[in-house]
């Protein structure tokens, strides 16, 4: 089987907290290699466009308004199956319900501030990893 890519963010309450190396080494010790990786300080505009799935949501304006506090790490991870491996490691959204041993259960305080957002299908990551990355910013090993 082929390796897949998927983005991973590392949102502003884990960058705020000081704990990328920490879960940046979660991924590789899961197997992912990090073909690309950025610090950003997403605008309010480019949180909108980002989330625009959710813009009828309710909690979009909290959204946005979170994911523009602060930094943040996006990165291109590869794995066979990144993105479903990515989702297991992440956890559930909300961190009560997440197993042990995911990102989100170590790391996450609440729904929102839930440390990391991860690519929901293969098609997403794509356009996903498109909106942060050329092609000319990561290669694959």
């Amino acid at each position: 089987m082929s390796k897949e890519k998927t983005l991973s963010i590392i949102k502003p309450d884990a960058v705020k907290k000081n704990i990328t190396g920490k879960i940046i080494s979660l991924f590789e010790e899961n197997g992912f290699n990090i073909i690309a990786q950025k610090k950003i300080h997403l605008t309010q505009n480019q949180a909108e466009m980002f989330y625009d799935i959710h813009k009828e949501r309710p909690f979009f304006k909290s959204l946005v308004d979170f994911m523009t506090s602060g930094p943040c790490i996006v990165q291109v991870i590869e794995k066979e199956n990144a993105v479903l491996e990515n989702r297991k490691l992440m956890g559930a959204t909300n961190p009560e319900q997440a197993e042990m041993g995911t990102i989100r259960k170590q790391f996450a305080s609440n729904v929102e501030a839930n440390a990391v957002h991860g690519s929901d299908s293969q098609e997403n990551a794509q356009k996903e990893i498109a909106f942060f990355f050329s092609e000319t910013e990561f290669t694959s090993r």
